[in-house]
């Protein structure tokens, strides 16, 4: 028999590539961090000899969810403003609030918070913006997680940089500390239209091209941000980054809730990504991303959280059912986004998008171990005739039981491997410290 590290036996497991596709009663065998096989159970407990043989026998098993955009620290400001639009919200509170108490110690502990929040509900991979990035990065090796950093550059001073060129030295610098770690990788990073201009977003570019990275970008979150564009430059943002390059398929497009018809085909035509969070749109007022549209033109969407400031959680459940609802019912077609569509959006688009589509996001021999198993036996989940559709209707983040990051065990049985009385604390002293 052949000797493998962990044989994962479940009651069905969900590849998502292909889209849709159940195998019942399979196994996923798993060696030096890679999936190595793929098969019917029985065959499995002939074929191989594992150190450690996990047996669930009520579970799905699924690729570990990518979380397509976020600011993870930002789970320390959780609460913290509510039930504003998106600029008073930044203007009179986050921003103040970030001027006073953002750090590095912030960054790194508010960032552990946060991957032990998504790690418990079945999150894998981040793509990641927020100040000292370098930081955020040691959090998530730390936590186990797999993470994309984002290279930031702002046109204003923080705590963290001087200005455009500084953030994105600093960014540049960690990245090449850190280029030796199987879990990171990174993105270049330019806020939004209305914080950097067009000298930052060419640098951008060409830093993004010199090095073969994604660029991660707030685009159309508001219509307040459409028409400062028109204003201030003349053009839509969006216009705007295509004349100067940036719309290409590198492009992770934010949020992208205000676009028009002619918008939604440039996106198209360009080879670029959404990073859809309807959560945070929908709590920040900002309105409803035209996902039907973007699907039906060839767009990639993902999903993403955005910061627990505005969401205000990292469950990548609930938004991978909110926004197949919301596909519905904006678009007034029920067959917008179905349940297969949204999981893939949580998973293999965003890895895609990220450029890791070849290592994660799917279960395939030769892909990272990078894997969640969701309980599908409390009564609210019974019975159950498509497993895909419970994924995304019916269950939630406390339904993982399991999470494997290249190959470890990260949740077990529902523990994670953290001292949760740490994170208790820290999270304590920081509300009292933010709070005054």
């Amino acid at each position: 028999m052949e000797p493998i590290d962990s044989l994962i036996d479940a009651k069905w497991v969900v590849p998502v590539v292909p889209e849709g596709a159940v195998l019942e009663r399979h196994s996923v065998a798993v060696k030096d961090g890679l999936i190595v096989a793929v098969l019917p159970s029985d065959e499995a407990a002939e074929r191989f000899r594992p150190a450690r043989r996990h047996v669930l026998s009520e579970h799905a098993l699924i690729p570990g969810l990518v979380n397509l955009h976020t600011h993870a620290s930002m789970a320390l400001m959780r609460g913290l403003a509510d039930d504003l639009p998106l600029m008073q919200w930044l203007n009179e509170h986050i921003w103040p609030a970030e001027a006073r108490h953002v750090s590095a110690r912030f960054v790194y502990e508010g960032t552990r918070l946060a991957c032990a929040e998504m790690l418990a509900g079945g999150v894998t991979c981040m793509n990641e913006m927020y100040f000292f990035p370098e930081e955020a990065a040691r959090a998530a090796l730390d936590s186990g997680m797999r993470a994309a950093i984002g290279i930031i550059a702002i046109d204003f001073p923080t705590a963290y940089a001087s200005d455009a060129d500084d953030y994105l030295a600093k960014g540049l610098a960690a990245r090449d500390r850190l280029a030796r770690e199987p879990l990171l990788s990174f993105c270049i990073a330019p806020h939004a239209p209305y914080t950097v201009s067009d000298r930052t977003l060419e640098r951008s570019l060409m830093l993004a091209e010199e090095l073969d990275l994604p660029i991660h970008m707030h685009v159309h979150e508001t219509a307040a941000e459409v028409a400062q564009g028109l204003e201030q430059h003349g053009m839509r943002p969006l216009a705007r980054l295509a004349h100067l390059g940036i719309v290409g398929p590198r492009l992770i497009a934010v949020h992208a809730v205000h676009l028009d018809a002619a918008e939604v085909e440039m996106l198209a035509r360009a080879g670029a990504s959404v990073a859809h969070c309807p959560s945070s749109n929908l709590k920040l007022a900002s309105g409803i991303a035209p996902v039907a549209a973007l699907l039906a033109a060839g767009v990639p969407v993902g999903i993403g959280t955005d910061g627990a400031a505005s969401n205000n959680s990292l469950d990548m459940f609930r938004e991978m059912r909110l926004a197949a609802l919301l596909a519905k019912g904006a678009s007034g077609n029920a067959q917008a986004m179905p349940a297969a569509q949204a999981l893939s959006a949580a998973t293999i688009h965003p890895a895609a998008a990220l450029g890791l589509d070849e290592r994660i996001g799917s279960i395939e021999v030769g892909k990272a171990a990078d894997l969640c198993a969701v309980a599908l036996n409390r009564p609210g989940l019974m019975p159950c005739y498509d497993p895909v559709s419970h994924l995304v209707y019916a269950a939630g983040r406390e339904d993982v039981t399991h999470v494997w990051v290249a190959g470890l065990i990260q949740l077990d049985d529902g523990q994670l491997d953290v001292k949760m009385g740490d994170l208790d604390n820290l999270s304590r002293l920081w509300q009292n410290n933010i709070r005054g």
